[in-house]
């Protein structure tokens, strides 16, 4: 395995999908399995290192030339589940997304017109040959899109102040399910008491999403890097999750009051992140 830096790459956040082993097909299963055995499996952060690494030659490089073999594992109740990088799946599609983050003269400058194109014609003719390809992992930069939260309960909720070189950690993990249930039961509520939207719109898309996986699978909420931009104490007491199911609780009981109330919390809280945003 390549050395990394051990320089701390912020501030990405996850939604990460597990599949149980028995749900992937033959060889990739057996590769699964043996790669679990592993004793020096990387690390979201080694991902992207690794990533912005291949940016520094000239022309840069957008996306791996092949695909990553690395995945997330867990063990849940004797069963193995595996979450695949598929990085550069996840590659293309970011870049697919970029042209909306970033003004026309800073992208050129990040990634030339010419190696843009040339990935897209990459991908391309990638999804051709897997037309039903999808990504088990999506990533967010500088912040949690509100729908995310929709999928998890302040319950499943998981928080480590972290110590010395260990960085705090902040996540939700549910089952396949109870995310299913969840993203139904907010989009009923949501499109009875509001107008399209944002948040109705981002649902209607992870909703289909999870709808491609095993119903035994694991849904992951991870923080990932976004912890170091945000101040201990501030994330200690952060629970959006709770705080986006009681404004849509409010909603449903018709409490208009309750429901502006839930979301003033979560600008409240988000305010600081989107400010150091901006100054980057």
């Amino acid at each position: 395995m390549p050395k990394v830096s051990s320089v701390i790459v912020p501030y990405a956040t996850y939604l990460r999908v597990y599949e149980p082993l028995a749900a992937f097909p033959e060889p990739e299963r057996g590769h699964w399995a043996r790669y679990a055995r592993r004793p020096d499996r990387p690390s979201y952060q080694d991902e992207l290192r690794r990533s912005l690494a291949d940016l520094l030659p000239t022309p840069p490089v957008p996306v791996p030339v092949q695909e990553s073999g690395d995945a997330f594992v867990l063990e849940i109740d004797g069963v193995l589940c595996v979450c695949p990088w598929r990085t550069r799946l996840r590659g293309w599609q970011a870049l697919e997304e970029l042209a909306d983050e970033l003004p026309g003269p800073v992208l050129d400058a990040v990634l030339p017109e010419f190696v843009r194109q040339q990935a897209a014609q990459d991908y391309e003719r990638w999804l051709a040959r897997n037309p039903d390809a999808r990504p088990w992992i999506r990533t967010s930069t500088w912040q949690v899109p509100l729908h995310w939260f929709v999928l998890v309960s302040d319950e499943e909720r998981r928080f480590d102040k972290g110590s010395g070189e260990i960085p705090p950690m902040l996540r939700y993990r549910t089952p396949m399910v109870q995310a299913r249930r969840r993203v139904a039961r907010a989009l009923r509520t949501l499109k009875d008491t509001i107008d399209e939207g944002p948040l109705i719109d981002g649902l209607v898309d992870v909703g289909r999403w999870l709808e491609e996986f095993h119903p035994r699978s694991l849904v992951e909420l991870d923080y990932g890097g976004l912890v170091h931009a945000l101040p201990a104490g501030e994330l200690e007491d952060d629970h959006s999750a709770a705080d986006v199911a009681d404004g849509i609780e409010a909603l449903r009981q018709g409490d208009g009051s309750g429901a502006g109330e839930a979301y003033a919390r979560l600008v409240e809280r988000w305010r600081s992140v989107r400010d150091r945003r901006s100054a980057n």
